[in-house]
């Protein structure tokens, strides 16, 4: 066989084979015209050599593999040596995942330090890590819209159960007693962190995407949501009051989060949830409570990085 005729059997380029037998991994003959003459066992050679580059080990390394099929073995890893070069390019890769680790983490500590001194619109950028996404404040645009299902039809009109949740103050809020003015209860599945990532999958789930451009719309509007007449503004998801402590923080928010991590309102109230890679969590969802009463809710929600305008041009239209 030609050079190129071997180069395509097995799926690589030319360059690749002359680099293959500059090596003395593959020793085609030579024809009477001085052209190379390539058999089928350089062919299974070549082949070899691709599938173990692919799986990790460096052409250089391949050799005892090669080896074991020129002595008449079915498989390359068929001898002892390969078996060596195989344990060898794990601990390589070992040592390799060790080093990317430690400087992830590294790197990510760093993020978490920046992140936290940075205030504005900057501080809403640790989705940019977890997310890979440019712009933060933009979703996807093929991010998949939530639909209605009917599940919280039934809210409007239901008073607050009796219920003491703990907030990033430090303070105890009970849902009952929340006073005769409106007040903003939205629910978000979670925030993601600089330092942490997001369940695999997360923007594939309906509505899953856009909780820290959620909690920045609520922190940019919060003025005009109090003037428009919220006299407070909370965030309630199941997760711990210190991870989101580390949130109000890191986001400069102005008003607290309430931690449910029970999901013990979501029971009392029969809220909608979904279930995500080992947890089960809010579907995002907003309340606005006169009276301790619910008057209205928000459902679904999209784009939640526009919401707390939505919520904003609600009020204004029902002043009472």
């Amino acid at each position: 066989m030609r050079i190129g005729e071997v180069a395509t059997r097995a799926g690589v380029t030319t360059k690749a084979v002359r680099y293959y037998e500059s090596l003395g991994l593959i020793t085609p003959s030579r024809l009477a015209n001085g052209y190379r003459d390539y058999s089928a066992h350089d062919l299974q050679l070549v082949r070899e050599i691709r599938d173990l580059n692919q799986l990790g080990i460096p052409v250089e390394r391949t050799r005892p593999f090669l080896e074991c099929l020129s002595h008449g073995e079915e498989r390359s890893d068929d001898c002892p040596a390969s078996l060596v070069a195989y344990r060898d390019a794990i601990s390589e890769l070992t040592k390799r995942i060790t080093a990317l680790t430690a400087r992830r983490r590294a790197l990510a500590a760093q993020l978490q330090r920046a992140a936290n001194r940075t205030g504005g619109q900057a501080a809403c950028d640790e989705e940019i890590v977890t997310m890979s996404d440019p712009d933060v404040t933009q979703l996807p645009q093929d991010l998949p819209r939530p639909v209605d299902d009917g599940a919280a039809d039934h809210l409007p009109g239901q008073a607050l159960p009796h219920l003491t949740l703990p907030s990033t103050t430090g303070e105890q809020v009970s849902l009952e007693t929340l006073g005769l003015d409106r007040t903003i209860l939205y629910l978000y599945p979670l925030t993601g962190r600089p330092d942490m990532d997001l369940p695999e999958g997360w923007d594939a789930i309906p509505g899953a995407r856009g909780c820290t451009s959620e909690a920045c719309d609520f922190r940019d509007h919060h003025a005009e949501l109090r003037e428009a007449g919220a006299s407070r503004v909370f965030g309630i998801s199941s997760q711990s009051t210190e991870y989101q402590r580390e949130v109000v923080q890191r986001l400069r928010l102005p008003f607290a989060m309430l931690s449910d991590s029970g999901l013990t309102l979501a029971d009392v109230l029969n809220l909608p949830t979904f279930d995500a890679p080992g947890m089960t969590l809010y579907k995002r969802l907003t309340l606005v409570i006169r009276d301790s009463t619910i008057e209205h809710a928000f459902y679904p929600i999209f784009p939640p990085n526009q919401h707390a305008q939505e919520v904003l041009v609600w009020l204004r239209s029902s002043v009472h």
